[in-house]
């Protein structure tokens, strides 16, 4: 259970801050930036639900992302460690299939894309665009964080702050991109498709 009875805390007003296993970093820390960018990708698609007049099936399914996106950050702010007493969120391959398979449902409905499409047409679909980009963003920041820690768990008697990073996370993330693509087409389906990238900026030659 988590209870908020306080929201500042005054902890962090040296520039550090702490991570999921109570060490304490920089407020530049490659892991921080990774699990803040992707809480910057959980609001973008937040803005998407809340604003975007998408379908059901679409909310439903990033509703299940955006929870999963918690689960994202809280595993990138937890190094990785060979044991623990209370074993903390975990992206599962899972996880990964799943996107997966959504991308697969989704572009069923599509035509095959013969040109670039630039972000926008309907509302939804240009704000799934945004969040698209801030995913990459966020897979970016995953990657960093894992050439800076590597992916090795620390010993179990290490001390806190040190183990590698999840590479799953940013796999994880990598697919989500995809889906918020395929997505950001579908919410256009009703408004008379993709809008496409004219080569020159669409000026007559």
């Amino acid at each position: 259970m988590v209870i908020l009875n306080r929201i500042y805390t005054r902890t962090g007003d040296d520039g550090t801050t702490a991570l999921g296993d109570f060490s304490r970093t920089g407020k530049n820390d490659p892991r921080l930036t990774a699990y803040a960018d992707t809480d910057e990708a959980n609001s973008c698609i937040g803005v998407a639900v809340a604003t975007g007049d998408l379908r059901a099936d679409m909310v439903r399914t990033l509703t299940r992302i955006q929870n999963d996106l918690f689960d994202v950050g809280a595993d990138l702010c937890n190094p990785l460690r060979a044991s623990y007493e209370h074993p903390p969120l975990r992206v599962l391959p899972a996880w990964v299939d799943e996107l997966e398979a959504d991308c697969d449902t989704y572009n069923e409905e599509l035509t095959k894309l013969r040109s670039f499409i630039l972000p926008g047409g309907s509302p939804g679909a240009a704000h799934l665009h945004v969040a698209r980009t801030v995913v990459r963003r966020a897979e970016r920041s995953a990657w960093a964080a894992i050439e800076a820690y590597g992916v090795e768990p620390a010993a179990a008697e290490a001390e806190r702050g040190v183990g590698g990073v999840n590479p799953l996370t940013a796999k994880y993330l990598n697919r989500l991109s995809d889906l918020l693509f395929i997505l950001g087409r579908v919410a256009n389906l009703d408004r008379g498709g993709d809008v496409l990238w004219q080569p020159g900026g669409g000026r007559d030659q």
